[in-house]
Order: structure tokens, then C-alpha cells, then sequence
């Protein structure tokens, strides 16, 4: 009977609890959603229905997208290299508090 008793009593010890695992999982879950940086993509077009009320930013960003084969890419335009720096300083210049965003491909 006490072999018995002590074999329970082991199958009991044995368990690991959960909880702390998985409250630490959702926490990191939470942070890395809140953390998230959402970037418009350079590349893609896409239609949007427009809005009776919208209110349009005052701010946009610049978007500079370079390919694997060196083409330059700007709010999506195809830019020569030569002219990189003025598009940039014309941009900057219409909208100052502007972000730039620069994707390269590998």
C-alpha cells in the first residue's frame, strides 16, 4: 500500500504547470503585434475606393524602392541615377516633415 501511496505521489510532483508559459507567450505576443512597423509597399498599386470625408495627410512618405539589378524606384517611378538626389530634394522640399523609406531587394 505504501508503494502505492509513494507512485501516486510521484505521478503527482511530475506535473509542470502552464499557466506562467503561456501568460509569457501572449505577453510577447501583445508586444510584438503593438511594435509592428507597417510599411506601405513601393512596388504595388492598389485601388482604393475613395471617401466623402476623408481628410488627406498633411504628411506622406517618400518611397524609394532599388531592385537586385540597380534600378531606382521613387513613389513609384522608375528614376535614373543621376537624378536620385534631385527627385529626393524636391520631394523633401513639397512635404518636410515627410519619412523616407528605402526597400532594397537582395
Amino acid at each position: 500500500m505504501k508503494q502505492h501511496f509513494q507512485n501516486l505521489m510521484d505521478e503527482e510532483e511530475a506535473t509542470i504547470d502552464m499557466t506562467p508559459m503561456l501568460d509569457v507567450v501572449f505577453i510577447m505576443l501583445i508586444f510584438f503585434i503593438v511594435t509592428a512597423s507597417f510599411v506601405k509597399e513601393a512596388g504595388i498599386d492598389v485601388n482604393r475606393p475613395d471617401a466623402a470625408t476623408a481628410v488627406k495627410k498633411d504628411r506622406a512618405n517618400i518611397l524609394i524602392a532599388i531592385s537586385e539589378t540597380g534600378e531606382i524606384w521613387i513613389n513609384k517611378r522608375r528614376i535614373d541615377a543621376r537624378a536620385v538626389q534631385a527627385n529626393i530634394e524636391r520631394l523633401h522640399a513639397e512635404n518636410p516633415q515627410g519619412t523616407v523609406v528605402i526597400q532594397a531587394d537582395k
